[in-house]
């Protein structure tokens, strides 16, 4: 008898022997579903691990090679391609660009000690000097002499102009003409350098959303023929002038763009795509007051005077000197700043009109005087044009020389009436607009 603690087989917990299970045996290989996962494990390498096989590639192909150590061979060449390209806006320049000259204004004064009490020690006078720059035009020439047009606010106050002509040349210039309303003045100069002449186009005729192109020497003539596009974004914007002290000294109506023009354009031409000049380029507004002392910053929004008006003045400043403008001789205030109320019951105006002039004083010098308009009245008329504000009225009214009879359309107490004035008074750069809103004219 076998030892009864020998078994052939392993002892369970509940004393019962487990036989021996026997191996399992391995499916055949078959060759068909190798491919199978081959095809699957390919497709999944290339999608998920696309990089990581990708690397190993890139760098088993460059890990052999070595950075070339003959810097030379990074040496370059440009492209004999040539792009003949030309757009509208080259071809208006450069029909312009050697008209556009940079202007240098200077005034002197003597603030010294020697000036006030004698001369110290036989010394010469210290001058103080100070400089404007701008941009302007050369609209015409004439035998040996050039006709430039720039900002009178460029050249008012000096004692010595100078222009750099687009070559580089700095020529004298002599002021032949200024006018404070309009901010224009007429330069001329040796026309032995000037080889090209600008022409003007009619502002009439231009249109919201056409390019307009500004030329100038903005921030001064570092910077001279410096071009900048955009487009006419106002036929006639009406906008407040003010002097050098910010007194308001009336409205003009002007050409409102986008180009950019900065402190330094002024004077210089707006043109058209053909290189005609539509304007010549005043003043841009940068900030806007909104009330406790705080502004807001304004971008794109530059000013140029209309050709048609610039044309007109300046032919004035040649032959004259000055341009001569008749006047009203009345202070006025402009319906719109008269409180709707106001206008019924104390005008007796009917509901229908909206603007106007409320004349508030009429002088003595003043050509209405016997013409039936008294003080209160007011005018909505002038020579067959419509007065809306004082914008309107200077428009209609300096479109009549010194002399002329208009016709003037005007409310009394309530009623429409007409009279017929011979524009006898002549007016003065003097004039500015009061707080009060009053103006003389």
């Amino acid at each position: 008898m076998g030892d009864k603690n020998q078994y052939s087989g392993d002892y369970t917990e509940n004393n019962q022997v487990e036989q021996p299970q026997p191996a399992p045996q391995r499916p055949k290989k078959k060759t068909m579903s190798l491919k199978k996962v081959f095809l699957v494990a390919l497709a999944g390498g290339v999608l998920g691990g696309g990089i990581v096989i990708g690397g190993c590639a890139v760098y088993n192909r460059y890990s052999s090679q070595t950075v070339t150590q003959d810097n030379r061979k990074g040496k370059t060449v440009t492209s004999n391609i040539k792009v003949t390209e030309t757009n509208q806006a080259t071809k208006a320049f450069n029909k312009v660009k050697n008209a556009v000259v940079s202007v240098e204004a200077y005034s002197s004064s003597d603030n010294s000690l020697d000036s006030l009490f004698g001369n110290f020690g036989g010394g010469k006078s210290a001058k103080e000097t100070s400089e404007s720059e701008g941009s302007g035009v050369i609209y015409k020439k004439s035998g040996n002499t050039a006709f430039i047009v720039t900002n009178n606010h460029v050249i008012a106050g000096s004692n010595k102009v100078e222009v750099l002509m687009s070559n580089g040349k700095k020529l004298p210039a002599t002021v032949v003409g200024h006018d404070a309303i309009s901010d224009l003045a007429v330069l001329k100069i040796n026309a032995q350098d000037v080889t090209e002449v600008a022409s003007f186009g009619n502002s009439d005729d231009i249109q919201v959303g056409q390019t307009a192109l500004a030329i100038g020497s903005p921030l001064g003539s570092e910077y001279a023929t410096s071009l900048t596009e955009g487009i006419i974004s106002a036929k006639k914007r009406t906008i407040d002038v003010t002097n050098s002290q910010g007194v308001t000294t009336g409205q003009e109506t002007v050409i409102q763009t986008d180009a950019a023009i900065n402190p330094g354009n002024s004077g210089g031409p707006l043109i058209n795509l053909a290189g005609q000049v539509i304007g010549i380029n005043s003043m841009k507004l940068s900030s806007t007051g909104t009330g406790s002392g705080s502004s807001t910053s304004v971008e794109g929004m530059g000013f140029a005077i209309p050709s048609n008006e610039v044309v007109s003045i300046i032919n004035q400043l040649v032959a004259n000197g000055k341009v001569i403008r008749p006047a009203l001789g009345i202070s006025l205030i402009d319906l719109n700043n008269i409180p709707e109320e106001q206008q019924q019951s104390v005008l007796k105006l009917p509901s229908s009109v909206t603007g106007g002039i409320v004349v508030a004083k009429i002088n003595d010098n003043s050509p209405l005087k016997g013409s039936g308009i008294q003080k209160g009245d007011v005018i909505v008329s002038l020579g067959g044009k419509k007065v809306t504000g004082l914008a309107s009225l200077r428009e209609a009214l300096y479109a009549h020389k010194l002399g002329s009879t208009v016709e003037i359309g005007y409310y009394h107490n309530g009623q429409e009436k007409t009279t017929k004035v011979r524009l006898t008074l002549e007016a003065n750069d003097q004039n500015t607009t009061a707080a009060s809103n009053e103006d003389g004219n």
